[in-house]
């Protein structure tokens, strides 16, 4: 027996969202949709099109002065009926994340509480978009600050995190009194679909949340007609930086508002003082969630000469105990990556290190089998003696390979971890305190893990610096994304 099988079927619509209809492409096409532990076509959805993204922007056009005037309070009590419904569905959406995109189900129930829990704190933040009272300066004139949703909101989603982003994106959307017209990744677009349909019955009113689903070939014409929309007032984006950087240079032309949260290049430090312990449950916990197909995982492993070898020792240990396999199997701790592309992708940058020096000391290599049946698996992997030059240490390998680099000192270990166009998560163990007020102000990173691995959560400001993009996700400052400050001056008084 299948225990991915939905236990609502209607959570499946089949269809987009475009004002308060389900509907189909405007001619017709569909998307096929895959489950990356077998390869087999499970579902499909419509393959959107330019015209269906002009509709979406239409409806949520429609929509925005009805929904930025709905008082706050009331918008807050509808996201908390959202949330409410995400949580009472948890197995089924956990079987559905598990089923497109590959993830443990562990893992992709643990994803739909971390969803729901943005839903819940923007809920809360909707009735707090304060403005401010400024004193005036002359007599006779009162000066306000007040805080405006920005407009129709362009969400273009990735396939890592199904539920996760598409939560992370709306819901502070939603809070501020933004409409929305969002594009989901193309290899898992069945997520979003279920997620909008049960905020369709926690009473969000049609054209606030428009969804059109579209493949890799048709998401370009999908994302032009938002890009060149001035009714589009902002676009926020989570994935590559080359995509990152063309959407900014196309949303120059109406000068939308931005959010980006792009690639990175995470590294990881080890110092002598760290537990070591600690540090290496770090690294599974950072690197190896997900199969390591997060945008904060660490990419770089930086360790201090005289323990290096007891914490590849350590790792190695554990990592090459590592269950993979299908979600299916209640054992799997590493699911099948998400394509071929993928797979290819990560062998590519093992060979390349190991052409350049570097050893394996586990893993290193596809899996294959009765029960790894579609290819897509790559056994979780720790190569030592990797150095800058290498593929893996310039690239985001988005996948579960470890590349160890052995360091002598501080300033060595921080150089290395700067040494990039990246800056969206870095990580050190170290129980030295001056040490650990040192390297935080120096890695440049815009977020910083010390001596913890797992670092999200919805109070917590989430984004990156450099070209690992700007804007913050989740925390006080999410909703600010949202907003724009109108100054208002009345004289006369």
């Amino acid at each position: 027996m299948n225990n991915l099988e939905l236990g609502r079927a209607d959570l499946l619509p089949g269809a987009q969202l475009i004002g308060e209809q389900w509907r189909q492409a405007s001619d017709g096409r569909r998307l096929d949709v895959s489950n990356p532990a077998d390869g087999r076509v499970f579902a499909s959805v419509p393959d959107g099109s330019a015209a269906d993204a002009r509709a979406a922007v239409d409806a949520a056009s429609a929509a925005f002065a009805s929904w930025r005037a709905t008082p706050a309070k009331q918008r807050a009590a509808i996201l908390k009926r959202w949330n409410d419904l995400i949580v009472a569905h948890q197995e089924d959406l956990g079987r559905l994340i598990s089923r497109e995109q590959g993830k443990p189900l562990a893992e992709g129930k643990g994803e739909v509480l971390y969803a729901a829990s943005y839903v819940e704190w923007f809920a809360e933040e909707a009735t707090r978009a304060n403005g401010d009272v400024i004193p005036a300066p002359v007599p006779g004139r009162r000066m306000f600050a007040l805080k405006e949703p920005v407009g129709v909101v362009a969400a273009i989603t990735p396939w890592n995190f199904p539920a996760a982003m598409i939560a992370r994106k709306i819901a502070p959307a939603l809070a501020a009194g933004c409409t929305v017209v969002c594009k989901p990744a193309e290899d898992t677009p069945l997520t979003s679909l279920a997620l909008v349909r049960l905020a369709q019955e926690a009473g969000v009113p049609g054209g606030v949340i428009n969804i059109v689903t579209a493949s890799r070939e048709r998401t370009p014409e999908v994302v032009d007609v938002w890009l060149g929309d001035s009714r589009v007032r902002k676009i926020t984006f989570t994935g590559s930086t080359p995509v990152g950087k063309h959407l900014a240079r196309r949303s120059a032309d109406t000068l939308k508002k931005l959010s980006l949260e792009l690639g990175g290049n995470a590294p990881f430090i080890v110092f002598d003082d760290a537990d070591l312990d600690a540090a290496v449950e770090g690294v599974m916990a950072a690197k190896f969630r997900n199969g390591g197909q997060t945008c904060v995982c660490p990419n770089r492993i930086y360790v201090q000469d005289s323990v290096h070898d007891a914490f590849v020792d350590k790792l190695a240990a554990r990592v090459g105990a590592l269950k993979v396999g299908p979600a299916t199997d209640p054992a799997s701790q590493i699911g099948p990556m998400i394509n071929e592309r993928a797979v290819s992708k990560i062998e590519r940058h093992v060979q390349d290190a190991v052409a350049r020096g570097a050893r394996v000391v586990v893993g290193g290599r596809r899996l294959q089998g009765a029960d790894l049946a579609s290819g897509n698996y790559f056994a979780p992997t720790v190569l030592v003696a990797a150095t800058a030059d290498m593929e893996c240490s310039i690239e985001e390998t988005f996948g579960p390979v470890a590349p160890v680099t052995r360091f002598v000192t501080e300033a060595e270990a921080v150089a290395a971890a700067n040494d990039t166009a990246f800056g969206l998560a870095a990580y050190f163990y170290s129980t030295d305190a001056r040490r650990i007020w040192r390297v935080s102000e120096a890695l440049e990173a815009g977020i910083v893990g010390v001596n913890e691995g797992a670092l999200a959560a919805e109070a917590a400001p989430f984004g990156g610096v450099k070209e690992s993009g700007y804007g913050r996700e989740g925390s006080v400052h999410g909703l600010d994304d949202y907003l724009h400050t109108k100054y208002v001056c009345q004289g006369q008084l």
